[in-house]
């Protein structure tokens, strides 16, 4: 019997502050000589909610972290790599003048690969791509992935003028596919979802990840893009895991009820027997869906019930409303968790990370 290893711990989804001034070190001519640009200028806000309330987040957590921070933190927390993402530009996808999208994630990507990825190769980078202008952003995930050696790239969940099924989108998936770059799909971005008048932040906070997940699960699933490009591999971060089930349940059913006129055979493509409940969880076992979860989930060990454990990445959410005790605790509970068993550990904590991002562990 192989070995089980419940000592490398992968970060499927970290994430770094952004550094304003640096990153307008990086625009293009142009740009650049109108700068430097704060990130209200650089980025759009993420919505309305997020900053016209006051509430009170774990001690320690939302501390400034650059690089020294991050190497500080991983070794407090005993993690060996981590895959990081944006914070302020997680809503790169609001950017309205195209050209200006291009230029901006350009640059952001410039400065998390000199910033972080060459600082230490424990940091693994996911891009940002233009999606306002779907060509653009298969020229610069070419780019990212072959020039600078970035796992794949971040998708808004919202933000975007069209789900992420659309067809307009479809050469990007193309392209992933042909480099063997990963899609990691990142919400943040709450507005429109129903909670523009909520006045309990927690509630916009708790629900605006999987609702947007769902949503853009929805599209790409039933858009056929598994089917499409089988060679495709989907991150869907930060939501948890209980959404996923919802869609398993909800959409087998509506599906089943509701079968889609589809003349031109572009929706996904049920094998003989199959139901879309089984169509997931083949899609998951096949390594084409994944998705991000933290430490203390009750449902984590029900959806490896349900699904197996192929697809459910550790992610410490660091340095956003968490601290390093609060991240210590969470892989202390995957390890001690009656419900799961030693090859389940593992795959949650790095195989799965490994599998999706296609990383290894730095000795």
């Amino acid at each position: 019997m192989a070995s089980v290893d419940l000592e490398t711990i992968i970060d499927g989804d970290g994430h770094v502050f952004e550094d304003a001034l640096a990153i307008s070190g990086h625009l293009p001519p142009g740009y650049k000589e109108r700068g430097p640009f704060p990130l209200g200028r650089l980025f759009p806000p993420l919505d309305h909610l997020h900053s016209a309330h006051i509430s009170t987040a774990p001690p320690g957590s939302f501390e400034p972290t650059g690089p020294e921070g991050w190497k500080d933190f991983m070794r407090d927390a005993a993690i060996d790599s981590t895959v990081l993402y944006p914070t302020s530009a997680l809503s790169y996808g609001k950017i309205a003048s195209i050209e200006y999208a291009v230029a901006v994630t350009r640059a952001y990507n410039d400065w998390l690969y000199h910033d972080y990825l060459q600082n230490d190769p424990r940091f693994k980078g996911m891009a940002l791509i233009p999606m306002q202008d779907p060509a653009a952003a298969v020229k610069e995930l070419r780019r990212v992935v072959e020039d600078l050696g970035m796992c794949g790239a971040m998708l808004p969940s919202t933000g975007l003028k069209a789900h992420l099924g659309s067809r307009e989108y479809w050469p990007i998936y193309a392209e992933a596919e042909r480099l063997g770059a990963c899609i990691g799909i990142h919400g943040g971005c709450h507005s429109g979802l129903g909670f523009d008048d909520m006045n309990v932040y927690p509630a916009v906070h708790g629900l605006g990840h999987p609702f947007g997940q769902m949503i853009s699960f929805s599209g790409i699933l039933l858009n056929g893009i598994y089917d499409r490009f089988p060679g495709i591999r989907v991150g869907f971060l930060e939501g948890g895991v209980s959404w996923l089930l919802l869609c398993i349940e909800r959409l087998q059913e509506s599906y089943a009820t509701h079968i889609p006129f589809d003349p031109a055979e572009q929706f996904l493509k049920l094998a003989d027997g199959e139901n879309v409940a089984d169509y997931i969880i083949r899609q998951m076992h096949e390594g084409r869906i994944f998705v991000g979860c933290e430490g203390g989930e009750f449902s984590l060990p029900y959806a490896i019930k349900v699904c197996g454990p192929e697809a459910f990445m550790y992610s410490s959410d660091f340095p956003h409303e968490v601290n390093r005790a609060s991240v210590r605790a969470e892989i202390q509970e995957v390890l001690e968790s009656e419900e799961m068993s030693s090859t389940d550990k593992e795959a949650v904590l790095s195989k799965n990370a490994t599998r999706f991002y296609k990383v290894q562990p730095v000795g």
